[in-house]
């Protein structure tokens, strides 16, 4: 198995994140956000940064919906 894993194709939305990850500087867009983003309190656990930072990128490469993302 470990020997098909390495020779397989990517998919188009692995090259995608991985272009995306080698493009955008995300470790220092979060320090700058971090500070003012919401903490676990008493209510609903907040999604993680990261995440957050990278569905509002795709939203507007994509020109998506705040329900057109969560359906993607």
């Amino acid at each position: 198995d470990s020997e098909f894993s390495s020779k397989r194709r990517q998919t188009r939305k692995e090259i995608f994140l991985s272009r995306m990850e080698q493009i955008l500087p995300w470790q220092n867009m979060v320090e700058v956000i971090e500070p003012f983003y919401p903490k676990a309190g008493n209510g609903r656990r907040p999604y993680p940064l990261e995440t957050m930072l990278r569905i509002h990128c795709m939203q507007h490469w994509y020109n998506l919906s705040d329900g057109a993302m969560e359906d993607a």
